[in-house]
Parts: C-alpha cells; sequence; structure tokens
C-alpha cells in the first residue's frame, strides 16, 4: 500500500511517499480502507518533533471502509470513522491507503455524504462534542463563550452549540473573521484577549466558558462565569506555557468549575467513543441540519501542501485529505 512516512523530525519533505506491507487483521482490531483523513496540527507537532510520540505513519484519524474485524465488532465493508487509540502516536496512522486502529476507537459513521465531509467530522466534532455536552454540560438557552472560535475546533463547537440553542459568543484575535462567526450562529464576537472578562457584557453571568486559547487565558474564563459555571480549557491556541504561580485559593473565584479535555482519552475507560453520536452528527450533516464541510480538501500526493497551509495559519477551518 502506498503511504507517506514521517523519516525524521523537520520540515514538510520529512514526509516521505513510500510502499508499506497492508496492516494484518488483529483480534480486537479493524484494518480500514482508508478514503479521507482530517489534518491535524497535533500531526505538525509531531513531524517537528515537538511532541511526546510519533509514529512512522502519521494521521490520528480517518473514515473508509472495513476490510478485516477478526471479532465482529463491526461489518466489513461498513462506514467507519477511527480516531486516537494510538493513531499516529503510538501506532501507524491514517496517512496511508490503510490502518488498522483499536476497535473501541472505531465507531460508525453510515451517510449519504461525500468522503471529504465525512472526513471533517470525527476528531474535531467528537471533541467539540464532549466538552460541550459532557465537561460543560450546555443546556438551551444558556450563554457559552467559546475563546478562539476560528480554530476548525471552535467552528464546530460553536456550530454544535448553536444547533443546541445556546447563545454563543465568540472569540478572535481578528476582527475580520467576526462577519464569519456571525454567519455561523454567533449572537456577537468578541477581541480575543487577557483581559477579556473585564470587558465582556454579562460577565459574571456567563454559564460556560471552552476556553481553546489555553493557560494564557483560562484564569480570565473562570474570572466571567456565575456561580456555578463552568469553564473547559481544552486547546492551547496561546501556547503551552504553563500558568506561572498557580494558587488557587487566591486567583479562582469561588463556586465555579474548571474542567479538561483531550482527545487522547478516547477509547480509554469512561470515555468510550460509542458515546459520542458521531453517526447522528454525520445524519445531521447529509440532512442540511449543520454545516460541516471542510474549508480545503487536499489529494493524497498532496500532503506537503496541507502542511504548508497548517503551518502558515491559511486553512481557515477544516482541511482533510481524500485517498
Amino acid at each position: 500500500m502506498r503511504a507517506i512516512v514521517l523519516e525524521k523530525f523537520g520540515g514538510l519533505d520529512r514526509l516521505v511517499y513510500t510502499e508499506l506491507p497492508e496492516p494484518e487483521p488483529l483480534a480486537g482490531h479493524v484494518v480500514i480502507e482508508i478514503k479521507g483523513f482530517g489534518i491535524n496540527h497535533a500531526e505538525m507537532h509531531m513531524r517537528r518533533g515537538e511532541w511526546a510520540e510519533a509514529a512512522k505513519v502519521s494521521g490520528i484519524e480517518c473514515v473508509g471502509v472495513v476490510k478485516s474485524c477478526p471479532r465482529g465488532e463491526f461489518p466489513v465493508g461498513a462506514k467507519v470513522a477511527a480516531l486516537m487509540g494510538g493513531l499516529g502516536r503510538t501506532i501507524n496512522g491514517s496517512y496511508a491507503q490503510y490502518t488498522r486502529a483499536p476497535a473501541s476507537n472505531v465507531a460508525l459513521i453510515e451517510a449519504d455524504l461525500p468522503w471529504a465531509e465525512l472526513a471533517a467530522i470525527p476528531e474535531t466534532y467528537a471533541t467539540a462534542w464532549t466538552c460541550l455536552f459532557r465537561n460543560l454540560e450546555i443546556a438551551q438557552g444558556q450563554t457559552l463563550v467559546i475563546r478562539g472560535a476560528t480554530s476548525s475546533f471552535g467552528q464546530a463547537a460553536l456550530k454544535l452549540a448553536v444547533n443546541a440553542g445556546a447563545n454563543v459568543i465568540a472569540t478572535t484575535r481578528n476582527p475580520a473573521r467576526a462577519a464569519m462567526l456571525e454567519a455561523m450562529g454567533a449572537s456577537r464576537v468578541e477581541r480575543e484577549g487577557a483581559d477579556l472578562s473585564k470587558r465582556i457584557a454579562g460577565a459574571k453571568r456567563i454559564d460556560a466558558v471552552l476556553d481553546l486559547v489555553g493557560n494564557s487565558t483560562v484564569l480570565d474564563s473562570l474570572a466571567m462565569l456565575r456561580r456555578g459555571g463552568r469553564a473547559c480549557l481544552a486547546g492551547w491556541l496561546g501556547g503551552l506555557d504553563p500558568i506561572v504561580d498557580f494558587n488557587p485559593l487566591l486567583q479562582m473565584a469561588s463556586g465555579v468549575y474548571l474542567t479538561f479535555f483531550g482527545s487522547f482519552v478516547f477509547g480509554t475507560p469512561g470515555f468510550a467513543l460509542a458515546d459520542v453520536p458521531l453517526q447522528k452528527i454525520a445524519e445531521d450533516v447529509a440532512a442540511g441540519r449543520l454545516d460541516a464541510k471542510p474549508s480545503r480538501v487536499f489529494g493524497f500526493d498532496e500532503i506537503h501542501e496541507a502542511h504548508r497551509v497548517m503551518e502558515a495559519n491559511e486553512a481557515g477551518g477544516k482541511m482533510v485529505v481524500v485517498v
């Protein structure tokens, strides 16, 4: 099979096209003929050697067709999505024509959609859904702030929250993106900055904050919540520098909740992928109730250009590769 191999850490040219044996069937795993996969910043960090782990074949998610499944968890020929479970990190991932994923990290995603649109759903929407409806427990009529809403993750969360009837305030550093976020359903757009809690209308009455900027803003996110409000830290758009001298007794408001979610836990005890309604999300996309179209679609031979666009922050949303 054709595969894209990470020869060594470095620039775009470190991703090399080669031939590898197809993965063999293995009990508890699913061999998938890949039809498309999403492009993620995690893969850029792996390519650069900035991640703790990186497999020979990168790629943390995919959609495709089941080729083999020894224990019968999924029927051969079924359309499925696979994400995390070590893909691209500790086992060969989705930058190939076939991959083998743990059955715990595979989900049915049957829908009458082009592969490019299906490929835009798995990791981004599974993570956004879990943050919103598990960690933050968002309900209809509540007010949610999404910090870093122009990212592909932020856009997915915005669309899901609006569909659920939440009032969403989106933030961005780029005022030119405000109209795009409003078109997606944001009730208003605020300029992102470390002092947002001091500027935002409704401070201390906000129900929830999905913070994708990270450690540099999470204390500010907590400061804008009502009593009983929740903040979920789920991204690091502002970098990975830790909070210096963090003292909860002096820096956290009383009665608010801070939670974290990272998609690497999908498929582990307590975080079953089956709990995420990926099939329903795909059906909503197919029916036009949810727009999950990718911002850019690349061919398998265009992985270098896909990584260049990601590295240059030119994506404008979720990018996918069709195999």
